[in-house]
């Protein structure tokens, strides 16, 4: 199984690059993105943002580098779920359903890194491996 140990990071690059492009694009696009926040009703719609820009870029640069993956995949998880909800809930619109479902297909990949971690290639890993070089031996 070492010939596929590369697979986590591959999809942790293939779900954090587009929450990383996502994140800057909004960057980009401030009246744009909190008009849209306003438009569904959301309270403090400049908060939201801000939770958005922090989310979408910082974990999906984070989940690259593997760093803290447990954590991040799981706020990133729940992230796309309140999107989902609170962004493409009307099902009668083809394509809002498809936005649903790509947010909980993505939700359903993060868990995963949730619970499996971030695999070997990773920050995660490395302070693992240099966490157990640096620890003193047990005394018995």
């Amino acid at each position: 199984m070492d010939r596929y140990k590369f697979l986590p990071l591959l999809g942790r690059i293939l779900i954090g690059a587009p929450f990383l492009m996502s994140g800057l694009n909004k960057l980009a696009a401030y009246s744009a993105t909190v008009g849209y926040i306003s438009a569904v009703g959301l309270p403090a719609p400049s908060l939201a943002y801000i939770v958005a820009v922090v989310v979408e870029t910082g974990g999906g640069l984070l989940l690259m580098l593997g760093y803290r993956a447990h954590l991040v995949a799981l706020a990133m998880a729940l992230f796309s779920l309140a999107t989902a909800v609170f962004f493409h809930h009307n099902f009668a619109d083809q394509n809002q359903m498809i936005h649903f479902l790509k947010n909980v297909m993505m939700a359903g990949g993060l868990l995963q890194i949730t619970y499996f971690g971030a695999g070997a290639f990773s920050l995660d890993a490395r302070a693992r491996r240099v966490g157990s070089r640096t620890a003193p031996a047990s005394a018995s």
